[in-house]
């Protein structure tokens, strides 16, 4: 008989330890259930077959897939395909094709369940892009473990929650992954006017974006609407893990600004601008999972208090003061509408076919070795001219130099805008001088190259 138990225990302990070590390698055995499913979810959005899920890619559409895939098996009645809605983005000769995938828990309450709140996160990032390193080929991945695996993430969470306790929401709640958001929230804007006919009865919106940076700097943005305000200030008279602090300033233009254009009183949630940002170095192992767990639980009763509230937030839209956004310089990434270099907001292409085209490497420079990234930071004006060519972070003043004039001598670009205004907007762009090994001269980006 204690042969018998033993052989039990020790079936056990096998079993036990077989399913900890498949389930996760990087898991943490002491970690809550919750903390495990955003983990896993952030793991294989953000990964590298993924491709960075840059808006029409292989990857965007694998993303859509796992998102529907996550949304059915906790229960939510699926309003897409598979491969979600798919909407074309005309971009010169081509034709860019992304998707939007959404599906909705049904409220309870007889008269409020025919309206809906809005659950949104924004589905792609920057996908790919090459350079050379000393002559060789690299492919950088811009992973978007936080931009926006982490949003996807929590709305994934959110939606096994609100699914499992619709029996507390009066109202339907919607549950979308807005694709080609980088593409001035194409996707999200293609939701409102074209995939979703009952536009007129979403009451609210919340937007997820970049959630993973910790709950200290947990925020939310209203675009100041008292009505969604009150919503907050009664949900934190709540017991709150974690609660967001009511912020003027908007972290990140993102997909709630189709919502306002709509008329839809809207927040959106964020933990803000982080250290990684856009960059490659976004991964899923740099997120706060445990601050993430205490942000998911103040949004499910903060979406709670939203769907049951007796009557719906109004829209207060504020008169645009046009004088007061043009006294304002704002930072490339913050305008509405970056500014372009024949047609192209990426400063990179601006690197590409101006900067690398007429640069020239000083031969004082070269026939002292000296070689390095100067970081140059200009201002394109309302009028579209490059004015304020400073150097951030120098080398060498002759390299400095060099960067500071072919800078200075750029064509005119298109202005930024704010709110339909044509803004002054702060650029930074880093300029390579590299030394070959005979000692010539020359610049890279992507995979061009110039004596």
């Amino acid at each position: 008989m204690k042969r018998f138990f033993s052989i039990i225990f020790l079936s056990c302990l096998v079993t036990v330890s077989a399913t900890a070590q498949y389930k996760d390698n990087w898991a943490d055995l002491g970690e809550s259930e919750t903390v495990t499913r955003l983990k896993e979810h952030v793991e294989m959005l953000s990964s590298f077959d993924m491709q960075g899920r840059k808006a029409g890619s292989e990857g965007e559409k694998r993303a859509a897939e796992y998102v529907y895939d996550a949304l059915s098996a906790c229960g939510v009645d699926m309003l897409t395909p598979r491969e979600g809605n798919i909407f074309g983005i005309s971009s010169g000769a081509d034709t860019l094709k992304s998707r939007n995938v959404f599906g909705f828990v049904q409220g309870y309450d007889r008269e409020l369940a025919g309206h809906y709140i809005v659950i949104g996160a924004r589905l792609d990032n920057l996908g790919t892009d090459s350079l050379s390193v000393e002559g060789e080929k690299r492919q950088r991945v811009y992973y978007g473990a936080n931009g926006n695996a982490s949003g996807l993430a929590m709305m994934l969470e959110l939606a096994k929650k609100i699914s499992s306790g619709s029996f507390l929401f009066r109202r339907s709640v919607l549950f979308v992954a807005f694709g080609a958001s980088q593409e001035r929230y194409a996707g999200a804007w293609y939701f409102l006017n074209r995939d979703f006919r009952d536009v007129k009865l979403i009451d609210a919106m919340i937007n997820l974006d970049m959630l993973g940076a910790g709950a200290s700097s947990f925020q939310a943005y209203t675009a100041s609407n008292r009505d969604m305000n009150k919503i907050l200030e009664a949900a934190a008279g709540e017991l709150q893990p974690v609660l967001p602090e009511l912020t003027t300033q908007e972290a990140y233009p993102s997909d709630h600004r189709a919502f306002y254009s709509a008329s839809i009183p809207s927040v959106f949630f964020s933990t803000g601008r982080y250290n990684f940002h856009d960059s490659e170095n976004d991964a899923w192992y740099t997120l706060d999972y445990e601050g993430m767990e205490r942000e998911l639980e103040y949004l499910f009763n903060f979406s709670k208090t939203l769907c049951c509230v007796e009557v719906a937030p109004s829209f207060n839209r504020t008169k645009v003061d046009a004088a007061a956004i043009a006294a304002r310089t704002y930072a490339w990434y913050d305008c509405d509408r970056k500014p372009t270099f024949f047609d192209r907001a990426d400063p990179r292409f601006f690197l590409d076919r101006w900067v690398y085209q007429y640069i020239k490497y000083p031969p004082e420079a070269v026939k002292n070795g000296i070689q390095g990234r100067v970081t140059v930071e200009f201002t394109v004006s309302e009028k579209g001219k490059v004015e304020d060519v400073v150097v951030k972070k120098g080398v060498h003043e002759l390299l400095d130099a060099e960067a500071v004039r072919v800078v200075e001598a750029s064509p005119d670009w298109k202005p930024g805008k704010v709110k339909g205004v044509a803004v002054r907007a702060v650029i930074s762009v880093p300029i390579e001088f590299r030394l070959d090994k005979k000692g010539k001269g020359r610049f890279s980006v992507k995979n061009f190259e110039k004596n």
